[in-house]
């Protein structure tokens, strides 16, 4: 069983930088898919983007340009970063790894204009 832990959300500033880091413990996969979901009231749970055990990474179209998703696998740590923040990024955010079908908890994160 693999266990995910979010951490780093809360209060954004419209413009500046999100970082979200997950710390995942247990049984991983060794060809591990770690992955960033976002979620808003009322929409489903969307793939934002993910990476690899061999580094290789995916982002969702939309926000190419603005996420980079970084791993230090030494300490088990996925990072999320989301630069130029929008008032659309708030969303709650959640960390997953893909072949163990785990999920985070989930951490909120709200943007201020």
């Amino acid at each position: 069983q693999v266990q995910l832990v979010e951490s780093g959300g809360g209060l954004v500033q419209a413009g500046g930088s999100l970082r979200l880091s997950c710390t995942a413990s247990g049984a991983i996969p060794e060809n591990y898919i770690m992955g960033w979901y976002r979620q808003t009231p009322g929409k489903f749970r969307e793939l934002i983007g993910s990476i690899t055990s061999t580094d290789s990474t995916n982002y969702m179209t939309s926000l190419k340009g603005r996420i980079t998703i970084s791993k230090d696998w030494a300490k088990k740590t996925v990072h999320l970063q989301i630069d130029n923040v929008k008032p659309e990024d708030a969303a709650v955010y959640y960390c997953s790894e893909d072949w163990s079908r785990a999920l985070g908890q989930g951490i909120r994160v709200i943007v201020s204009s």
